[in-house]
């Protein structure tokens, strides 16, 4: 609520304006996040080592750093200390002071990303510092007492984010993307190196990482298929599928494929395109900064969590890719229309993020929200794959999260069996984001 004090004046009176103390982030437009989160997936897409499950870790602790800055300017919402695995306290408003929200959502930002990014470019780090400035400037107000107590606010519970970030076992991910004392498994039907030529797999370790939601770690794993290369097997049916396929693309299967490969070494990431699919709902809804703020929590913890649980099962089975499994048993000259990502397959990481993304927007923006993604437009034409980026219009999340999965397949990469299971872990995960107390009567 806004407190506005009247004062009655005299003609030609000069007078001085009050400004009015907003303690309520619904008042503030969703500007400051929406440029913070544009300016995370640029950090992603320019900054090395981020890697899709290094980069899924960095949205969901940004997404609770802007969700917790503002949350004590929501009274209809409640804070996620204590909800959320390691995360104990915070630091907390002062009583009965005024807050200008959208000062302390940028402080955190700049703050928490300084941190995650640590081993950005100087150009990149300069671009924080001088977004940092450009909003503040933007925002500050003629309260100064107000402002100065906002903007430390901020800061401090993006400090404390990034504090509590380093206890999850992901803390600069970015230096260990492949490491060299993993042992590869030589098991019949396990992951080999595919054609990319990596000898050691991307992130073998990542499924030990501590999750946000202790239910995502209790999770029971899906359990894939036993290996056969018996012609009449489930097992051999499901690769044959995948072979089949890839022989008879139309283009617009072309075109899904490419459209959600989300290459590391060209785009923001698989997560990044989820997180851009927040940014895109919540364009279309002109949603306030505190809905903004918990769209972007939700779907940080919901991308993160899912890479965690993802990991935790492709190396708990180390299953063997389509490229591995149809050049032994099928055709030795096939290659798939998208190269094999450097690790095992079972389950699809695209899938489970997607559908955990899906679920969580569901709940904020309906189950009947068409939108268009133009997240890639604009870029060149994959001229390998005489294929252009064209967006792409969906009605509801899931269906962009069915596409999403069904893309793997297409792309010639993952099987039905990693698609399907990836769509239910996912689906459960964003299932049990939704169930947090977000809501303080809830």
């Amino acid at each position: 609520m806004a407190v506005v004090v009247l004062q009655a004046c005299r003609p030609g009176e000069i007078t001085t304006p009050v400004t009015p103390q907003v303690t309520n982030a619904t008042t503030y437009s969703n500007q400051v996040p929406l440029g913070w989160s544009d300016m995370h997936l640029k950090l992603i897409r320019n900054s090395p080592g981020f890697t899709p499950p290094v980069a899924s870790r960095t949205f969901g602790y940004a997404g609770i750093a802007m969700y917790e800055a503002v949350v004590a300017g929501m009274p209809a919402n409640q804070s996620l200390a204590r909800q959320l695995q390691g995360l104990t306290s915070l630091p907390v408003t002062e009583a009965n002071k005024t807050y200008n929200w959208a000062l302390s959502a940028n402080a955190a930002q700049a703050e928490v990303l300084r941190g995650l990014f640590a081993n950005t470019s100087a150009a990149y780090k300069k671009r924080i510092d001088s977004l940092e400035t450009l909003y503040t400037d933007q925002f500050k107000s003629s309260d100064t007492e107000q402002d100065a107590r906002s903007l430390a606010y901020g800061k401090a519970v993006g400090a404390a984010v990034f504090d509590w970030s380093k206890t999850d076992g992901g803390h600069e991910g970015y230096s260990r993307n492949f490491p060299t004392d993993y042992v590869v498994p030589t098991d019949p039907g396990a992951w080999q190196p595919t054609e990319n030529g990596r000898k050691i797999p991307m992130q073998p370790y990542w499924g030990k990482n501590r999750t946000f939601l202790s239910s995502t770690q209790t999770l029971p794993m899906p359990i894939p298929l036993p290996m056969s290369t018996l012609t009449t097997s489930s097992y051999f049916a499901q690769y044959l599928e995948v072979y089949a396929k890839n022989t008879s693309l139309t283009q617009e299967e072309k075109e899904i494929a490419v459209w959600w490969a989300d290459d590391p070494s060209e785009t923001f990431t698989p997560p990044g395109h989820s997180y851009n699919l927040a940014r895109i709902a919540v364009l279309a809804d002109k949603a306030n900064l505190a809905k903004t703020a918990e769209t972007f929590a939700r779907v940080g913890i919901a991308v993160s969590d899912a890479f965690v649980a993802c990991w935790k099962c492709k190396f708990a089975y180390n299953n063997e890719r389509p490229y591995t499994f149809v050049r032994r048993t099928i055709d030795p000259n096939w290659v798939p229309f998208w190269p094999a990502p450097p690790f095992p397959g079972f389950s699809s990481g695209h899938s489970t993020q997607s559908a955990a993304t899906a679920i969580v927007l569901t709940d904020l923006y309906g189950s009947a929200f068409s939108f268009t993604d133009d997240s890639h437009v604009g870029r060149m034409r994959d001229a390998k794959r005489n294929t252009d980026f064209k967006a792409r219009s969906y009605r509801s999340f899931w269906e962009a999260a069915e596409e999403s999965g069904w893309s793997r397949i297409l792309g010639g990469i993952h099987t039905r069996q990693d698609n399907e299971a990836g769509l239910k872990e996912g689906r459960l995960i964003g299932q049990n984001i939704n169930a947090l107390r977000w809501k303080a009567m809830q």
